[in-house]
């Protein structure tokens, strides 16, 4: 899986659990990023529709949630990735933007993203590989950028691990049926199937994912856009269709408030952090719409980013790092009996070293 700061790691077997305590056999993750909670849930044996607005996490998606691993011919595939491994590098955007105007890559693995990538396009647009391969590229470039695992930066020196040579490995496809949608979860929530389970994991902050990572966003649209900024970014992320309403302070709250209330869902679990705009009171307050509502509270690591430390846009350290450890938050909501069986789940987890927080009807 790619670095990314909204990661669920360390809840991707809470949620798991969860899912399986819920009796689920349908679940909707409405804001699904690198898919993990989704690809859990999938392999759990649930049907699962994974949503983002992002375009690499659509790929991410149609890869690991709508292929079923059992329809797809493993040879032909792993044909394919030994063929794509062994292109020899070309010049082109990604050696000319993040190579040499900006410092992602190393020479030597932008040329063969480059080749790679025009290849997969080429040859595999419309095949049920194209996502598969895709995601093959993006995570075998992220096993080599030159960053804290946000791509509003790169490091001044070359990180040890861009020196290695960029590898293609298979992702490792799970057996069933999946949905991949993308959209924003504002507009697209009335258009979606009723779920027994659905999560909602929206942007915490002002912190954007189309800017976090424009380089996968470019890799997949595969459009050479124009850029500015050391970092190269694409210059639509200046445009007011590319920004979420819940990276706005002034309106995310009453954006997710409706999401809560209009997702069709038997039950609902919100994430959230200590380090959001909204507290974990005003996410039971929301969430009492749906019935009754409970806190779980978790503690987590932060991102890899803040175990680096603070970089400026030269990849130079500027300043320490306030806190290394946050406070993880799921608000579960549906019929009485349902969240007081789940929340029965934080108990058992407090043997861990973790509490609950509170509940409301």
């Amino acid at each position: 899986m790619i670095k990314y700061i909204g990661s669920k790691r360390r809840l991707v077997p809470v949620l798991g659990a969860l899912l399986s305590r819920a009796g689920a056999r349908t679940a909707l993750d409405l804001f699904t990023g690198t898919t993990r909670v989704a690809q859990e849930w999938k392999r759990r044996g649930t049907e699962v529709w994974a949503v983002d607005l992002a375009r690499y996490a659509e790929v991410l998606a149609r890869c690991y949630v709508t292929t079923d691993a059992d329809r797809i011919d493993l040879a032909a595939l792993d044909d394919a990735i030994f063929h794509l491994q062994h292109l020899t590098g070309t010049d082109g955007y990604v050696t000319a933007t993040f190579s040499q105007a900006a410092r992602f890559f190393q020479p030597h693995n932008a040329r063969r993203i480059d080749a790679i990538r025009e290849e997969i396009e080429g040859r595999w647009r419309g095949h049920p590989f194209y996502p598969i391969l895709l995601t093959s590229l993006i995570e075998a470039a992220d096993r080599v950028d030159s960053t804290t695992g946000l791509q509003m930066a790169y490091l001044k020196q070359w990180a040890p691990r861009s020196h290695q040579v960029l590898t293609l490995r298979r992702p490792s496809l799970l057996s069933g049926p999946g949905h991949a949608v993308r959209g924003d979860a504002t507009e697209v929530i009335h258009q979606l199937p009723e779920v027994d389970l659905a999560y909602l994991d929206p942007p915490y902050n002002q912190h954007r994912y189309f800017t976090n990572y424009h380089v996968w966003e470019t890799l997949v649209a595969w459009d050479a856009p124009a850029y500015y900024g050391v970092a190269c970014k694409r210059v639509d992320a200046r445009d007011a269709s590319t920004r979420s309403v819940f990276n706005e302070r002034a309106r995310a709250a009453d954006a997710l408030s409706a999401v809560i209330a209009g997702v069709r869902a038997n039950c609902v679990v919100i994430s959230a952090s200590n380090e959001g705009w909204l507290s974990p009171d005003d996410l039971l307050d929301m969430a009492t719409v749906r019935g009754a509502a409970e806190i779980l509270a978790f503690d987590s690591r932060r991102y890899i980013g803040a175990q680096i430390g603070i970089h400026n846009l030269r990849g130079e350290r500027v300043g320490r790092v306030s806190h290394t450890r946050n406070v993880e938050y799921l608000v579960v909501a549906g019929e009485r009996s349902l969240v007081k069986r789940l929340s029965a789940l934080n108990q058992e987890e407090s043997s861990a070293g973790h509490a609950a927080a509170g509940c409301r009807d």
